[in-house]
């Protein structure tokens, strides 16, 4: 079964070899990171490596770097003399992961999946451990860790329903892959049955939380507050309206939701922040369709255009969202009212924010039944039932303040995982 992924893969890879370089002459984008995934330059970064003990820790992209920092952290805590080295898949994610993951010592970008270029990074890096931080199985990878004696370890494991059902179709394949990890430690009983029903021995499976609550918790803080209001010019007498990670067809019920707000509360702000910066362009101009023509983007501001009463802000760069929500006297988090499994409502949960979602929350279930309890999540359907909830919330501003520090509390509450996945790690080391 590998010999027909590897040709598959071969077969993939060809319109691949044609687009990046391409886009590399054209842009400048994926330079760095399509050279060293076919292995290139990561030998000069390597070389400063110590002998001793070594953990390859792997995080796709943003999301999965925000659950492996507090992770690292915890390790490098117990066991400062293992040396991490710190892999990203996209050039945002090591971006993030530089100014995140302050104990790593060294970033690379994570190997294509190709057996030689397997080989000669494993041969870099020689690691004794290497975790994969939510879900990632490339099967060659995993099968040269395991002939290597290299212990693979799934940490802060999430398997999605729209992931587990494609891995269920092709579970004959998938099965011998899952051999090749030693340990998963999974975010929920959900994550870990899903995990089983597509190979994974039950002894090997671990439930041992969401290291994002450790990272949310420890990230928000007064000075990152005061950064972002400085770096918008937010003023005393506004309020903001934050829209997080929206998708297409998103964004005409939030701005139908603050016309209505406005139209109550004219101090207040919207700050549309979409889920995927190139989507920009389009967002404007659903704005301006709309009637709201005063615009600015936080590039603007940010090369020193002067902010003046503009209604509307447009995040058009990443890494911002998570400190964007510390503005919020109300958020929306985006993903939820089209079928896009919802984003992460714990990001605002951490600042004490009361968040309203649509229906779509299956990738983020668990987090939005306890923020549901505490009163600090608000599922609805549609635009009307969105402005009606907000006008609902600010009506009472002492029941608000309430529910949200519920929310904060949950998110405190379940801080620990971080340290349950980096002892699990050390075990694998001993």
């Amino acid at each position: 079964m590998r010999f027909l992924y590897n040709i598959l893969l071969l077969i993939a890879a060809v319109p691949g070899l044609i687009f990046f370089p391409l886009k590399m002459l054209i842009t400048g984008k994926y330079r760095n990171s399509f050279i060293q995934r076919f292995g290139g330059r990561q030998g000069a970064i390597l070389a400063g490596l110590k002998e001793g003990r070594r953990v390859w820790i792997h995080a796709v992209s943003v999301g999965e770097v925000t659950a492996a920092a507090p992770i690292v952290a915890s390790m490098k805590k117990r066991r400062p003399d293992v040396q991490v080295v710190f892999s990203t898949s996209t050039e945002t994610g090591q971006d993030m992961a530089k100014r995140l993951v302050k104990e790593a010592d060294v970033f690379i970008y994570f190997p294509l999946d190709f057996p030689f270029v397997v080989r000669k990074t494993l041969d870099l890096v020689h690691p004794d451990v290497f975790a994969l931080v939510e879900t990632e199985l490339w099967p060659n990878f995993l099968a040269a860790c395991s002939r290597r004696g290299i212990s693979s370890l799934m940490v802060n494991g999430r398997i999605s329903p729209r992931s587990f059902g494609k891995y269920q179709a092709t579970g004959f394949f998938w099965r011998k892959i899952l051999d090749n990890v030693a340990e998963a430690g999974m975010i929920s009983d959900i994550d870990a049955s899903r995990i089983a029903g597509i190979g994974m021995s039950t002894e090997k499976i671990k439930i041992l939380g969401n290291a994002k609550y450790d990272a949310l918790a420890a990230m928000a803080s007064p000075a990152l507050h005061e950064e972002i209001a400085g770096r918008l010019r937010v003023q005393d007498h506004e309020k903001f309206f934050v829209a997080g990670s929206t998708h297409p067809g998103e964004e005409d019920a939030v701005i139908e939701a603050y016309k209505k707000l406005l139209a109550r509360y004219p101090e207040f702000r919207l700050i549309l922040v979409p889920r995927h910066i190139e989507r920009t362009g389009n967002v404007i101009g659903v704005l301006h369709q709309s009637g709201l023509d005063d615009i600015i983007t936080f590039t603007e501001i940010r090369k020193g255009r002067p902010r003046r009463n503009e209604k509307v802000i447009v995040v058009d760069v990443i890494g911002e969202l998570f400190k964007i929500y510390s503005l919020g006297t109300i958020v929306y988090c985006g993903g939820s009212l089209v079928p896009k499994g919802g984003q992460n409502i714990l990001e605002a949960a951490a600042w004490g924010k009361v968040i309203f979602y649509g229906p779509s929350m299956e990738d983020f279930g668990q987090e939005a039944a306890l923020l549901e309890d505490a009163g600090a999540g608000i599922r609805i359907r549609n635009a009307r039932e969105l402005s009606e909830g907000m006008l609902q919330i600010l009506a009472d501003p002492q029941d608000a303040r309430q529910r949200g520090e519920r929310g904060r509390a949950v998110v405190l509450a379940n801080m620990g995982a971080a340290q349950r996945y980096a002892e699990m790690m050390i075990r694998h080391l001993a």
